[in-house]
C-alpha cells in the first residue's frame, strides 16, 4: 500500500459543482471593445449638447453610452466629460433631472452608472497632485505639501458629493450596492 496521507487530498477538485472548477472569468459580463477615438467623438458631441443648454441630454447621453470596454485613456476622456456636466448643471436642477432619469425607462441603470462615474471622481481628486512636492517641518513630524497648485480639486469633490447625495435621495441605498458589485468599471 501506498504511503500517501489522505488528509492532504483536495476533494474540492473531485466535487464538480465546486467553486474551484470554474472560471473566474465567466462573472465579468463581456463588453465590446470600444477605442478612444470613438469615446472622443461621444465627448465632443455631448459638449455641443451641453453648450446648447441642454444638461440633461448632455448628462443622459454620456450615461447612457459609459465606454465599459475601452482603455485607460478612454475611460479618463469620458469620466472628464461627465464632471464637466455634473458641474454644469445648477444644484436646484439636480433633484428634477435626477427624478425624471428614474422615471423613465432603464433609469435605475442609468443612475447606477452615475453613480459609479460619482465613485470614480471622489478617487480621482482625492488623489493629491504630483507637481513641486517639499516637506514641511511640522515640529517633529514632516508632511508633504504642494506648492504652487490651485486647490481645484475641493470644488469639484463637493460638486461630486452633492450628486452623490441627491442621487442617494433619489435611487435610495441599493443604487451603491449595485454599483459596488458590478464588475464592470468605468
Amino acid at each position: 500500500m501506498a504511503t500517501m496521507n489522505w488528509r492532504t487530498i483536495n476533494i474540492d477538485l473531485l466535487d464538480p459543482e465546486s467553486p474551484a472548477n470554474f472560471s473566474i472569468a465567466t462573472l465579468s459580463p463581456a463588453v465590446p471593445p470600444v477605442s478612444a477615438s470613438e469615446v472622443q467623438g461621444l465627448s465632443s458631441q455631448i459638449r455641443q449638447l451641453l453648450r446648447g443648454g441642454d444638461g440633461e441630454g448632455a448628462l443622459r447621453g454620456a450615461l447612457e453610452n459609459p465606454p465599459y470596454g475601452g482603455d485607460a485613456a478612454a475611460k479618463e476622456v469620458h469620466l472628464a466629460t461627465v464632471v464637466e456636466i455634473l458641474q454644469s448643471i445648477k444644484q436646484s436642477d439636480m433633484s428634477p433631472i435626477l427624478s425624471r432619469i428614474y422615471g423613465s425607462e432603464g433609469g435605475v441603470e442609468i443612475l447606477d452608472v452615475l453613480m459609479k462615474y460619482l465613485y470614480k471622481g471622489m478617487s480621482h481628486t482625492s488623489k493629491p497632485s504630483t507637481g513641486k512636492m517639499s516637506p514641511q517641518p511640522t515640529g517633529g513630524f514632516s508632511q508633504i505639501h504642494s506648492r504652487g497648485t490651485a486647490e481645484g480639486g475641493g470644488q469639484a469633490m463637493s460638486v461630486l458629493l452633492s450628486w452623490h447625495e441627491k442621487l442617494v435621495e433619489i435611487a435610495g441605498p441599493g443604487s451603491i450596492v449595485r454599483v459596488m458589485s458590478d464588475r464592470r468599471t468605468v
